[in-house]
């Protein structure tokens, strides 16, 4: 049995009674937490067992925090940066994505789950939902050997106009697929992993498949993953070829519901933000892609209503930067600055939408989302001293609007680290660059993608 004390911390539980400690202290054995409080009270409670071997780190002047958690972030299109810059979402879509993700190998989407990792632990990330690309096994991969936690979903479609000739399947196939990812992975890399159900969008899900894929949610007792009411144009689509708009057909096809996740639903009524209410549906709130051409969600209306609203990054060719804490603070202001009301959506909410809001979103708030006694040792080493962060009069307030990626000292999942005193442990950073390089140059020279100069390029 391992055994850590980290200790002479500030701690920010996020708890239910948000506990917070500013010289406070967490025991680690194994993989869970088995006790917090004061530094000097655990110091002296584990003193009196000379006999178990514990490891001690002194954390003086660093902050711990529950590990964030990202809702929705495509690992699968981190090889695409930079393709999707200043074009519409439709082409974005058509001629950018689709072409690239189609031409992608499982060990392409393999190296892009391991880059966008690496991202992701940097920034103090410890778990992860991906919306899907179509390799499951190569994300699964990579996923396990990065340490972190996630959930896993493929991109699953089964009609709509412009996809990639190699996406064409029948509803009964993209049902089988899933199925047999979620018997490949889910309980996988010792329960870090757990496998959703997929659905891309009400533009390329029949009905049929939408409601298949609730039931076998619901029969497996996991969640769904869709991109819901994204932008007008969806929305229009939807009423015109299903009488009503995508979340009010949603309902009425009767998936809404506490296992359903649904991404961006920046096109709501005020009506439909209720309907999320009253069944209890979970959202994703991905602050950088909405402000790109999607729009404004309606998360304050929202969070008045009770609804569970998360955040996360996206992938990197609608947001490029896929660091969760840049997206706190970008909630932080885009709200305030809609509804011309600086109390709307305070620092303590967003912090909530990344740990344990976060957690409730992907049903796992049993386990992680907080700091508390038998949850999973899934930590972060917030380290403030840099002149961009610091001074702290309100701890907070600067987690949420004044944190870089930079500030991450140390990450934790499951009581081992995975990046200490900044530097990864689990995989060689330099290689995994190197070959994320070559791969994203092939895929797009087979994609056939061409990005137009911006300025007279002089020397190639």
């Amino acid at each position: 049995m391992t055994r850590s004390l980290l200790y002479n911390a500030g701690v920010v539980t996020m708890d239910t009674d948000h506990h917070q400690y500013n010289n406070g202290a967490v025991l680690i054995e194994n993989d869970r937490i088995s006790a917090i409080g004061r530094s000097e009270a655990l110091l002296a409670e584990v003193a009196t067992e000379p006999s178990r071997e514990t490891v001690y780190i002194d954390l003086r002047g660093r902050w711990l925090l529950p590990g964030l958690i990202n809702t929705h972030v495509h690992t699968s299109q981190q090889l695409g940066r930079g393709l999707g810059d200043d074009v519409s979402l439709l082409t974005w879509l058509y001629e950018r994505i689709w072409p690239y993700e189609s031409n992608m190998t499982e060990e392409d989407s393999y190296v892009s789950t391991l880059l966008c990792g690496l991202e992701q632990i940097r920034s103090g990330v410890t778990c992860f939902a991906e919306p899907g690309g179509q390799f499951v096994d190569g994300m699964g991969r990579a996923t396990t050997e990065l340490g972190l936690r996630g959930i896993l979903a493929r991109s699953t479609m089964d009609m709509g106009e412009g996809l990639p000739e190699k996406w064409h399947e029948s509803t009964d196939a993209s049902l089988d697929i899933q199925i047999a990812n979620y018997e490949r992975w889910h309980g996988e890399a010792g329960g870090r992993i757990r496998t959703w159900f997929g659905l891309r969008t009400i533009f390329n899900n029949s009905d049929d498949l939408i409601v298949r894929t609730k039931a076998l949610a619901d029969e497996y007792g996991v969640g769904v993953h869709m991109h819901v009411a994204e932008i007008e144009e969806e929305v229009r689509f939807a009423q015109e070829t299903r009488g009503a708009t995508t979340v009010t057909h949603l309902r009425n096809l009767g998936v809404l519901d506490s296992n359903f996740l649904a991404v961006h639903s920046v096109w709501l009524t005020d009506a439909e933000v209720e309907m999320f209410a009253d069944h209890h549906v979970k959202v994703s709130h991905n602050p950088a892609a909405a402000m790109r051409v999607l729009g404004f969600a309606k998360v304050p209306e929202m969070l008045r209503a009770g609804v569970c609203v998360a955040l996360g990054t996206d992938g990197a060719p609608s947001n490029n930067r896929m660091t969760l804490i840049d997206e706190m603070w970008l909630t932080s202001l885009i709200h305030k600055g809609r509804t011309l009301d600086p109390t709307v959506v305070p620092a303590q909410a967003v912090l909530a939408m990344v740990t344990c809001d976060a957690a409730r979103a992907l049903q796992w708030q049993d386990e992680i989302g907080s700091l508390a006694v038998g949850k999973k040792a899934d930590l972060v080493v917030i380290d403030p001293d840099s002149p961009a962060m610091l001074p702290i009069h309100d701890p907070i307030a600067n987690m949420v609007t004044a944190m870089h990626a930079h500030n991450v000292e140390s990450v934790i999942v499951d009581g081992r680290w995975l990046m200490r005193e900044r530097e990864v442990l689990v995989v060689n950073e330099q290689e995994v660059m190197e070959e994320a390089k070559a791969r994203a140059a092939a895929i797009a020279r087979r994609a056939g993608i061409e990005l137009p100069d911006r300025f007279t390029v002089v020397d190639r």
